[in-house]
């Protein structure tokens, strides 16, 4: 929806392998192509395809300013800018909320991108408030990588259990039936300490 006049927040969710960066980069685009002042961030966390850009898995490329917060976020934001888009914004803390509230109110469009559920389906950061506020959301669906049907989880499937583990090759795109909880896997040193430690029968 590209007809609305002043400042406006639209929010990209889905699983991994969604399109979320495509469609962040497209709408990007279309504003760069109307002439139209544009920046672009991403967290400084997510250096999977390059440090610099926003880069989608077709190889679509825009550059992009890495930042850590949400408030260095908001101090290189330039005078005249008229549409920001925020790559990942999962990853950033909960000021985000704000700073796109504030760039809205300013007379900006927000064009905001990134995953709405962890590996273990809980709402992921700061994205349940970006809904919320929000003038509009496009929920992505992936393919599920088991039975072909739409996708919407982040299935993890190597790894440790921290919330945030940056890495495709540890995830695969799951549709809800398909979907299983994962359990980290135990550490060898960890599993060879607990198979010579004798059990409480014969330490009796």
């Amino acid at each position: 929806m590209d007809s609305h006049r002043g400042g406006w927040i639209e929010i990209i969710a889905g699983g991994m392998f969604s399109g979320k960066s495509e469609e962040l980069i497209r709408r990007l685009r279309r504003a760069v192509i109307a002439r139209q002042r544009v920046q672009v961030f991403k967290p400084v966390i997510d250096d999977r395809f390059a440090t610099d850009e926003v880069v989608s898995r077709d190889d679509r490329r825009l550059k992009a300013h890495a930042v850590a917060t949400s408030a260095e976020l908001l101090s290189r934001v330039e005078i005249g800018v008229q549409v920001v888009g925020i790559d990942e914004v999962q990853f950033f803390d909960a000021g985000v909320v704000d700073v796109a509230m504030q760039l809205a109110d300013a007379g900006i469009r927000v064009i905001a991108a990134g995953l709405d559920q962890d590996y273990m389906r809980r709402p992921f950061g700061p994205m349940p408030a970006l809904l919320a506020v929000a003038e509009e959301v496009s929920k992505m669906h992936a393919v599920c990588v088991r039975c072909r049907g739409a996708a919407h989880y982040s299935q993890r499937v190597s790894g440790g259990d921290a919330q945030v583990e940056v890495g495709d090759s540890s995830y695969e795109a799951r549709c809800r039936a398909c979907y299983e909880r994962y359990k980290a896997e135990q550490p060898d040193e960890e599993l060879a300490v607990q198979l010579t430690m004798p059990s409480p029968a014969a330490a009796g």
